[in-house]
């Protein structure tokens, strides 16, 4: 049995912070001082995350980290004003980096790298640097021993192959200290695997995997729009969102079977099936099931 899976961006980049900055920044002579979350109470949150760094080039500086499970519309503000503020509170020069986790469509338009805005003639602009999981090739996790990224396999590119994630968990069980990496891999394990297999590999419960603090996201994803459009509206769009990560457009086209459902505690349980089932079929079939029960 994994140990419970408390695991926060700041502690999965500290596993190997001088390896994480020097992949996102892409100089091999940087060194790494701290790695800190950030203490702007009114905008920190699990993935924002500030790493001190030093290098010949640029001397000392701050590296901004900031990790979603999905890019939204309002991240470059965001990102604008993390970074803002973490210069502001160090007084060091910054270098921030947007990591997207999961896609929110394979149709999604390209996300934007920078930030702007034009008021009466007066411009600002914040560059940033996108990194999306899913284009990173899986081979950069073990081929430069980035033990951060080993809970991602499934999702890199390439690392939809069984043997990828084996190899992954490989790696997590020799060393007792990862321990807690092996449900976040198993949660991701289920965007591109079915369950059973995912089960065989890991020899546990997949109950397990609503430890992990990505699936906690993502069902409150629809609470946080329940809040804005009306609870059902919310519940209904974080289904398609989750359809539309792991299935594409086919996913997609169970939503008018799904919408009639008037009921939050319905539809919180066919969320929660969509995020632990990888077989488009047996969701279908559930839904099927869960409507004959009704």
């Amino acid at each position: 049995m994994s140990k419970p899976a408390d695991i926060s961006a700041k502690s999965l980049i500290g596993l190997s912070s001088d390896k994480w900055a020097k992949w996102v920044t892409e100089l091999s002579d940087i060194t790494v001082t701290d790695v800190f979350s950030s203490e702007f109470q009114w905008i920190s949150r699990q993935g924002d995350v500030l790493i001190r760094a030093f290098s010949p080039e640029c001397g000392e500086f701050l590296i901004v980290n900031e990790v979603q499970l999905r890019y939204n519309e309002n991240m470059p503000r965001r990102v604008r004003c993390y970074t803002s503020l973490a210069e502001e509170k160090y007084k060091l020069p910054t270098y921030p980096v947007l990591i997207n986790i999961l896609r929110r469509s394979k149709n999604e338009t390209a996300i934007p790298t920078s930030y702007n805005s034009t008021l009466l003639g007066l411009r600002a602009i914040q560059d940033y640097r996108v990194i999306n999981l899913w284009e990173v090739d899986v081979n950069i996790a073990f081929e430069q021993d980035l033990l951060s990224l080993l809970p991602f396999v499934p999702i890199l590119k390439g690392g939809e192959d069984e043997s990828a994630i084996r190899q992954a968990l490989n790696i997590i069980r020799r060393d007792q200290d990862l321990g807690q990496l092996e449900t976040v891999l198993a949660f991701f394990a289920t965007f591109v695997l079915e369950s059973a297999v995912v089960r065989e590999i890991m020899r546990w419960d997949m109950a397990v995997l609503r430890e992990s603090p990505w699936y906690e996201e993502i069902l409150s994803e629809g609470e946080v729009r329940g809040k804005i459009q009306g609870k059902l509206e919310g519940k209904l769009e974080s289904i398609g969102t989750a359809l539309a990560a792991k299935f594409g457009a086919p996913g997609l086209e169970l939503i008018p079977r799904i919408s009639p459902v008037t009921r939050e505690e319905e539809l919180d349980v066919i969320l929660r099936q969509v995020i632990l089932t990888n077989s488009l079929e047996e969701i279908r079939q559930f839904i099927l099931n869960l409507k004959a029960q009704s």
